[in-house]
């Protein structure tokens, strides 16, 4: 036996510690999300993602703003201001889209860039 099958999985270290690994990326907007089970009536169980919440636009910190030109697109911006092109979702939150392509489908739109919710900062800058 090597000592790396010997040395227990940064899995298994965290969850003695009372972590739950999280079956979602750092940057996923079900982060920190539960999830639940259903036993259908045939005895099947299906794993599911509780509902997610969208934060108000309004409680959220506003980083800067954002005027939408021709070509625009969220995965830019948001690799742009935020630092990861995955965290489009967030410009979408921050601007109440419920189709995240909508937000760049008028030139000169102002876009909200804000702070992830419960991160505390200037409103409404």
């Amino acid at each position: 036996m090597t000592s790396a099958t010997m040395m227990p999985s940064l899995n298994s270290l965290l969850q003695s510690a009372g972590v739950l690994p999280s079956l979602f990326a750092p940057n996923s907007r079900y982060l920190g999300i539960a999830t639940s089970t259903l036993t259908t009536a045939d005895g099947r169980t299906i794993a599911y993602v509780q509902r997610r919440f969208v934060p108000q636009p309004e409680q959220l910190a506003q980083l800067q703003q954002h005027t939408v030109v021709q070509g625009d697109r969220l995965d830019v911006m948001a690799a742009r201001y935020l630092g990861d092109p995955e965290l489009f979702w967030r410009i979408a939150d921050a601007n109440r889209a419920m189709r995240a392509e909508d937000l760049t489908a008028v030139i000169g739109r102002v876009l909200r860039i804000c702070l992830p919710q419960g991160i505390p900062g200037t409103q409404n800058v």
